[in-house]
């Protein structure tokens, strides 16, 4: 039997709630390089020291991809799908659906604001339903990145202008194409319009890290979508079982179809060993008619704006009954859960740590 949508309808809710009901839905990826990207910290390219696998604890240097490198990018991807059909705005006279990524403009009611989350001060704030992690190099940072030199020629294409030679060379160090970040992006109480929004924002975005515009293509590639009462491995616990099962010590580079069936692998074995229930654990030929059905989805105009304007609806009451437009009674009254109109008596401490969390 083809698993579709459908089969998941159990696992969704049909409004998004205002307590965490302990539904998790696990994006188990393969972020890869297809280009030369930059995923860097003052100039320079993040890195760690962390053990090489599970088994293998020789320590190495590993590139990182910092969580905000990656969720960024995917939110902007949504938020210009949002304003494309039409259900948000960057015109700041249109009130109704105007909304400012991240700032006191921010609309605290659309797809972006309510899932992704928002955090602005006394202005109100609202927690990320989507929990992701920094990503690090499955292979060492010795192998992994290259220095290049670049200049800036005139715009004859030479390094000189007006007969006197140009300084601006430089050198920057870069991610190489064909390397492997794996990462969990992991959606919390999901309903089936955030199910298809949060993994249409991971498919469709293509471009990551600093110079974005001329550089920094990479694919994800999901391995496994996992239905879960909790949260499972970490994204680094999940990379050094790779980095065993893959036999890396011995130098070897595998294909990327090999890594893909080695990661496959991988993460069912990891799976057994965490203390959650798994409603569902799709891979291999199940993932893909899923995945086949979301991307349908994309592709017909008509089925994505019926679909997005669903989600649209939902945010919106939720941001109504539980929000930054809820009034005291409608958000919970005394259990301190009011939106930004509710007293709360842990407001300043929440909103520290929401802060840190803000993309």
């Amino acid at each position: 039997m083809t698993m579709t949508l459908a089969n998941l309808t159990s696992f969704f809710h049909t409004e998004i709630p205002r307590l965490p009901n302990g539904k998790y839905i696990h994006f188990v990826t393969l972020r890869y390089s297809k280009s030369f990207p930059v995923f860097r910290t003052d100039e320079v390219l993040n890195t760690v020291r962390t053990a090489a696998g599970l088994q293998d604890q020789k320590p190495i240097s590993r590139l990182v991809m910092f969580k905000r490198k990656q969720t960024t990018p995917e939110r902007l991807v949504g938020r210009e799908l949002l304003r494309s059909l039409g259900l948000t705005s960057a015109n700041k006279d249109d009130k109704e659906k105007y909304c400012a990524y991240n700032g006191e403009e921010s609309c605290k009611k659309c797809p972006d604001c309510i899932i992704y989350g928002f955090a602005i001060g006394d202005s109100g704030s609202e927690r990320s339903k989507v929990l992701s992690d920094s990503a690090f190099s499955i292979t060492p940072y010795e192998v992994s990145h290259r220095s290049f030199t670049f200049n800036a020629p005139s715009e004859q294409g030479t390094m000189s202008e007006g007969g006197k030679m140009r300084s601006s060379i430089n050198e920057q160090d870069h991610v190489l194409p064909e390397i492997t970040f794996p990462a969990i992006e992991t959606l919390r109480d999901p309903t089936r319009e955030s199910f298809i929004y949060v993994l249409g924002n991971l498919l469709r975005t293509k471009r990551y890290g600093a110079q974005e515009t001329r550089t920094g293509v990479m694919e994800n590639h999901i391995v496994g979508i996992i239905c879960a009462d909790g949260e499972i491995f970490s994204n680094l616990h999940f990379t050094q079982g790779l980095y065993d099962s893959l036999g890396l010590t011995n130098g070897h580079l595998p294909s990327f179809s090999e890594l893909k069936e080695t990661a496959e692998k991988v993460m069912t074995d990891l799976l057994q060993k965490e203390m959650v229930r798994v409603s569902h654990c799709l891979c291999g030929e199940d993932l893909a008619a899923v995945l086949q059905e979301v991307q349908s989805i994309y592709q017909d105009s008509e089925l994505l704006r019926q679909t997005m304007t669903v989600l649209y609806k939902q945010t919106t009451t939720y941001s109504e009954k539980y929000g930054a437009y809820a009034s005291k009674d409608q958000s919970g009254g005394e259990d301190g859960k009011a939106g930004s109109k509710g007293k709360n008596p842990k407001k300043n401490e929440q909103q520290q740590e929401l802060t840190l969390e803000k993309e």
